[in-house]
């Protein structure tokens, strides 16, 4: 290739072949010089052809070498178009590859979106069949219960029917044996058709105890049989109805002459009742209670002040740590009794031994930790003064909210003070301080007693808004009332000491015999009276019998007048529900205390 480009190199360059054609030598001349001038210029000649060939060897280097670089340059070009040749080459390939993936992912994309909707339509297909299979379940599940439904609503109705005819049957075999006012020829073939109708239906009820409903066809022959057997009852009783009318209207003139003999008895033995308690009773009222009530009343409260003063250490301390002791023990008195509950029910044992063992000085758990009053001094005295005071607290708001929680409470109250006379003290104490009438009590207004100072030793409320209003102040009177009459009549059941209740009713006999001889108040004497008679009259009733009533006759006839004397129009609400109760009682004699009893 270099011989190649080395000959059309030399084809351009005329210069060189001018001196190719004159280099040769010249024709052999005839030699004039001397031998050493012919071979001077002899070696003149070699030099310049020396020359001259170095000159066009030198000429043919630089050729030479201008060629390879040509052919460098040339090459290194062509390599840098083979090379961009070749980038273009794999742009355009990676191109059309990129092309044809992103037609494949297309295509594939088109072919999952088209199986994603043949698979959506499918599933809704599916859904569509598991909907209405599901809902064929459904109605046949509901075809069955109801099928099941009417066959157990017949089989009940097949039992109704064959207890209405075994019943109407022995009413039938009863009159045949009492011989009831009907010939005997009549009273024999009712008793056998209706042993008969009675076959006829256990032959019915005997198919049904295989496990197999009554068809309707057996419910028509049931049913058919009752009716029938209701006729003769009609017939038996039509016939003896008519036998009766005679001797009835006999029984009615002797009924009435019966009448009219017990109500002149029951007038002599009113009249003569009046005559015995007018003779016992004084003839004016008192303001106070009696001096021995008054000096058990202010016992009560010296013992609460008492240890009210001898707890105000554990009350008032700033150690943290006592502090936190006193707030544990006066959650685990006082949450147990919060708990106590018109449906508390079997909780109520756990709730009273729970109080019992914290009394007793026993650890009990409270909030997650183990808390007893024997981890201070003051411990049991401070319980126990807490828990007298959340019982009461319970007859001021529970109880006066719902009159039937007053037993539940009472019952617990009355179990914990027996056990634990103590805390039964302090509950009179708390009573009377927020209830003064529950001792009777009115306290005196003293000199030097402010207006508020005096109505908050009456059991107002005064806030520095106010008083308190009467229906506020009667609804927790009511309450602490009702509590107390429920606590006098009830004993822990399950109790393993013998006697009498710790406070029985010889104390709410006390307390009605002297609020009777005290001078009433206007709205509160006779709400109280109420309260207290329809929660233990009953147990009063049973407990002195015609004393009680003759009490009762007292405050119906006597003491009634009076409470009106001193009642204001507005004031009447409570006066007229004693009225209605008190003519309740007298109109019904004592069914009306039970009831009202078992109601409560």
């Amino acid at each position: 290739m270099l011989q190649a480009l080395s000959d059309e190199a030399m084809d351009d360059d005329p210069e060189a072949d001018i001196s190719q054609v004159s280099s040769p030598a010249s024709l052999p001349a005839i030699s004039l010089l001397s031998p050493k001038a012919m071979e001077t210029a002899g070696l003149i000649i070699k030099f310049e052809e020396g020359k001259r060939e170095k000159m066009a060897l030198k000429l043919r280097q630089e050729m030479q070498e201008k060629l390879v670089a040509e052919v460098a340059s040339s090459e290194s070009e062509q390599l840098k178009r083979f090379e961009e040749f070749m980038e273009l080459k794999q742009r355009q390939e990676y191109q059309t590859m990129r092309d044809m993936m992103d037609r494949e992912t297309k295509e594939s994309i088109g072919r999952q979106e088209k199986l994603k909707e043949e698979q959506r339509h499918r599933m809704k297909i599916l859904n569509l069949r598991l909907r209405e299979a599901e809902q064929q379940r459904v109605r046949e599940a509901e075809l069955e219960r109801q099928r099941q439904a009417e066959g157990r609503e017949r089989l009940r109705n097949l039992n109704t029917i064959q207890e209405e005819i075994l019943q109407l049957n022995q009413l039938l075999d009863l009159s045949s044996q009492t011989k009831a006012d009907l010939p005997a020829a009549s009273l024999s073939s009712l008793s056998t058709r209706g042993n008969q109708l009675c076959s006829q239906v256990s032959e019915v009820v005997r198919k049904t105890a295989e496990g197999e409903f009554p068809s309707m066809d057996d419910m028509t022959a049931a049913e058919r049989a009752l009716h029938e057997m209701r006729a003769l009852i009609r017939l038996m009783q039509e016939e003896v109805a008519k036998t009766q009318e005679k001797k009835k209207k006999e029984q009615e003139q002797e009924e009435e002459h019966r009448k009219q003999v017990e109500l002149q008895a029951q007038q002599e033995a009113q009249k003569k009742l009046l005559k015995t308690i007018f003779a016992y009773c004084p003839s004016g009222l008192q303001n106070s209670a009696e001096d021995s009530t008054l000096k058990w009343y202010k016992e009560l409260q010296e013992s609460a002040a008492q240890c009210a003063q001898s707890i105000e250490q554990l009350s008032t301390t700033k150690d943290a740590q006592i502090k936190k002791l006193k707030l544990e023990l006066q959650k685990a008195a006082t949450i147990p009794v919060s708990q106590i509950s018109s449906n508390s029910g079997s909780q109520l044992r756990e709730i009273f031994d729970k109080i019992d063992k914290l009394l007793s000085g026993k650890a009990v758990v409270s909030g997650g930790r183990s808390v007893s009053t024997s981890h201070h001094p003051q411990g049991l005295d401070f319980v126990s003064y807490k828990l007298a005071e959340k019982f009461v607290k319970q007859g001021e708001e529970e109880v006066a909210s719902h009159h039937e929680a007053a037993f539940p409470i009472a019952v617990v109250a009355s179990g914990i003070w027996e056990l634990h006379p103590r805390v039964g003290e302090f509950i009179l104490a708390h009573l009377h301080t927020k209830c003064p009438y529950a001792v009777p009590h009115y306290p005196p207004m003293k000199e030097g007693t402010t207006v508020e100072d005096y109505q908050r030793i009456l059991g107002y409320r005064v806030h520095d808004s106010g008083v308190e209003g009467q229906d506020s102040f009667l609804k927790r009177m009511s309450g602490m009332i009702r509590l107390y009459a429920a606590i006098i009549q009830l004993r822990w059941p399950y109790g393993s000491k013998q006697g009498s209740a710790p406070h029985g009713l010889n104390h709410g006999w006390r307390w009605l015999a002297q609020m009777l001889n005290m001078e009433p108040l206007a709205d509160i004497t006779a709400t109280l009276l109420f309260d207290f008679l329809e929660v233990c009259g009953h147990a009063l009733m049973r407990q002195y019998q015609v004393q009680f009533w003759k009490l009762i006759l007292l405050l119906k006839d006597e003491y009634f007048q009076r409470i009106e004397a001193v009642t204001t129009t507005g004031q009447m609400g409570s006066v007229i529900r004693l009225k209605q109760f008190l003519e309740l009682i007298f109109a019904n004699g004592f069914l009306t205390l039970i009831t009202v009893s078992v109601i409560i």
